[in-house]
Formats: C-alpha cells, structure tokens, sequence
C-alpha cells in the first residue's frame, strides 16, 4: 500500500473512530439505551440514518449492554422510489429489517396545495405509521438520525418564526407517553457525516418529496447557519453547547423561574397588572397587557 492509501485509510478510520466516540458519548450522557433494549432504527435512505446505523452496529459490538437493533424503513409510495435498493442493503449487512408501506405520499399531495411546506403534514403520518409498528412489535426505543446542525436549525426555526426557545432533544417521551424517542447523533456534525457516507458509499435514496422544495424555512435557516459557520468557524459548536446549559434564571420565563418570589420583603399579594395600567387597561387572554400602537407625527 502506497502512501497516498495509507493516508486515506488513517482519515477514514480517525472520522470513523471520532463518530463512535460521539454516539456513544451521547449515548452514555442522556441514557439512551439500556440493557435488553429492542432498538428500532429509522432508516430513510439518506445519509443520517444510514450513518447512525452503520455506527450503532459498530458500538453494538464493544457495548456494556445488550440490545438488538432493528431497521425499519417506511414506504410512502412516492414515485420513482426505488424500492430495492434497501432491502438489498440491509441483507448485505445482516441486519434485521422490516420495510413498511403506507402511501402517505397521494395524501400529502391532495391535501397540502401546491407550493405550500409539505413536511409538517409529511412528518405526522410517518411518525404516526412508525410509532405504531414500534408499539405493535414492543420496540422500546426508537431511533431517529438527526444531528447536532438539525438541533441548532430546529433552535433557530422556533425562535425565528414560532417565538418560543425550544429544539429536539436527543431523548424524548412521545407526547402519548407510549414510546422513548433517542437521537443518537445529537453530538455529530452534519459535514462529518456527509463525509462518512461518502466514504462507505452507502446507497443513498434522495427525497423527492419535501425535498424538492427550496423555500423551505429550514432551508433557509440552513443557508444562514452554513455562513456563519463559513465566516466564524466554531460558532455552530458553541450554539450546540449552549443548548445543554441553559440557565432558567437568565430568561424571562415565569413558567421556570419564580420571579414573583425573586426578592420579596413582604406576604402581602402583588398587585396585578390591572392594578398597575389602571382598571381600564387592555389586557390579552393570558393576562399581558396587549400591545401599544404607536401614532408617529
């Protein structure tokens, strides 16, 4: 082997080794998989799931628990989907599988018009089909492939155009309480494991779906994000690292800090904010005042 390959070599096995180390450090700080857990990996075709799978069988191997992992694929009858290209994959791996079908592509094109975001609704019907194969099989972890840059996208899409704080944190309960949603990648970039896919030329299935649609809000936060990062290299680290030391304390949510109680020297009530604007001020629903409208000259 010349040194041109023995270079190639080292770089793919160090980019390999260093996403191990991150899933499994994800893995070991927020609890994701135990022993005797039937892992239900989602597989889509592209290059996130296909790369945390890849790294779970790897980690399966060396872990300090048992667990089985099987992937689950769901067909959404979108046309052109070529629908042997995963069982093919799958079978040369060895890994158990299981590809569902469900054509929740005809309803998403009759229901959604024409240019309007279709992965909101495209996003329901599948988790819907997957956590319901999942709770009939007693699968008791679901594995979902997205990574860190989907995290800080996920941040800036809810503060932009939803006005709260809020991402996808890498292990949930489903809303029903009924299934463990895991993100083993919480920690891996996005170009890393482009990267790695590239390299294990896993077979990539592209979506023809939502993915075709360019005006996408996440689309555009993804542009603003890959700027920074191009023009202060680092930056998209430190967001990601803020979203797991957040200080209640230092926002401005009653909700998690008692604010009411922050400093009081006396029992008795606080007036409200009736009290303070007067008892002809408008207030909104929750009890804020609502919003001033200004005359300029």
């Amino acid at each position: 082997m010349n040194a041109a390959l023995r270079k190639l070599e080292h770089e793919h096995n160090r980019l390999a080794k260093r996403l191990r180390h991150q899933v499994g450090r994800a893995i070991a700080d927020f609890g994701m998989i135990e022993e005797g857990d039937r892992v239900m990996v989602c597989l889509s075709g592209g290059k996130d799931s296909y790369t945390m799978l890849d790294i779970l069988l790897q980690l399966q191997k060396k872990a300090p628990v048992n667990f089985s992992i099987t992937a689950v694929n769901l067909d959404q009858k979108q046309p052109g989907f070529p629908e042997h290209v995963l069982p093919q994959y799958l079978e040369s791996i060895g890994v158990e599988y299981k590809i569902l079908e469900q054509d929740t592509y005809s309803v998403v094109k009759r229901v959604v018009p024409e240019g309007k975001t279709m992965c909101s609704l495209c996003s329901r019907l599948r988790r819907g089909a997957l956590y319901t194969y999942a709770e009939e099989q007693g699968f008791s972890k679901i594995a979902l492939g997205h990574h860190r840059d989907d995290l800080v996208a996920t941040f800036f899409l809810n503060l932009f155009f939803h006005a709260k704080i809020s991402s996808m944190p890498p292990k949930l309960l489903s809303d029903d309480g009924k299934h463990v949603v895991i993100r083993p990648l919480t920690y891996v970039k996005e170009d890393d494991i482009a990267t790695y896919a590239e390299q294990r030329a896993f077979p990539i299935i592209p979506c023809t779906l939502c993915g075709s649609q360019e005006n996408l809000q996440r689309k555009q936060v993804k542009r603003m994000i890959d700027q920074w990062d191009r023009e202060t290299p680092g930056r998209i680290d430190t967001i990601a690292r803020a979203l797991g030391d957040v200080r209640p304390s230092q926002l401005a949510d009653p909700k998690l800090f008692d604010f009411l109680a922050l400093g009081r020297h006396s029992a008795a009530p606080l007036p409200d904010v009736h009290g303070w604007l007067g008892s002809g001020a408008e207030v909104e629903a929750d009890g804020r005042p609502a919003p001033i409208a200004l005359q300029l000259a």
